[in-house]
């Protein structure tokens, strides 16, 4: 079935910095990863949202190279988290025709955590209703850096000139190689800051700042935030006649 979107002229992709969980849950009174175990369950309904707001790609920020600051036990709980929202999740994503990517550093996760996000890949690899991407164990300087030394190993090894080195050649070697750059960049919980996520493909996007803390990102309010992104006015740093 096509769906009709209710903003036809939204963005393309949203990625969503979803910042709050553990605050949400200290506000009730109850553990950091309470609030993480709320959080994953709303990713199923912004799936679910996309194609009525024509929204093609959704990229999350589920977890950056800096969040292993974080105590051992809450670290050890999101690993945990994303292990079995992989296997509760996998059938579900397939069947709403969802295909899922993963970008990061994957070798400091764990081996089973690995399999489980190659599984998932190699499971929805044809699908095509909306795209996925997770981002776990991602850093943007991270992600440019590794991105920056495969580019001096084909230099290196003559594959490449140094002169044929531009903006789109860089690009090709990032993780997201196979995205389109966001359009539309939300930030969830009141912090207005971007933490290291998607540096370089940002460049142009349009940002939202919401304080609403991610378990109480609704479909409701996604087609808000959405919604106001009709009236930007995007010039990419033209003027228009």
């Amino acid at each position: 079935m096509t769906v009709t979107p209710i903003n036809p002229d939204g963005p393309n992709h949203v990625a969503i910095i979803m910042d709050g969980n553990g605050r949400w849950a200290t506000q009730r009174g109850r553990p950091r990863l309470f609030g993480h175990q709320a959080g994953a369950k709303r990713v199923r309904q912004a799936v679910e949202t996309c194609p009525q707001l024509g929204v093609k790609y959704l990229t999350i920020f589920a977890f950056s190279t800096e969040n292993w600051k974080r105590t051992q036990s809450e670290v050890a709980g999101l690993m945990a988290l994303f292990r079995r929202y992989i296997q509760r999740e996998s059938n579900y994503l397939h069947r709403l025709g969802t295909r899922v990517r993963f970008i990061g550093e994957r070798e400091k996760l764990d081996s089973k955590l690995q399999k489980l996000m190659d599984f998932l890949e190699k499971l929805t690899e044809h699908n095509d209703t909306t795209h996925l991407t997770i981002a776990l164990n991602y850093g943007a300087r991270d992600e440019v850096t590794r991105a920056t030394q495969r580019l001096a190993v084909e230099i290196a090894e003559k594959r490449l000139k140094p002169e044929q080195v531009n903006s789109e050649v860089l690009a090709s070697f990032l993780d997201t190689c196979m995205l389109p750059d966001p359009d539309l960049v939300i930030r969830t919980s009141g912090e207005a800051r971007i933490s290291n996520f998607l540096l370089w493909q940002s460049a142009y996007a349009e940002y939202e700042f919401i304080d609403t803390h991610w378990p109480d990102f609704t479909p409701d309010v996604f087609e808000t935030v959405v919604g106001r992104f009709g009236g930007r006015d995007r010039r990419f740093g033209a003027v228009k006649a």
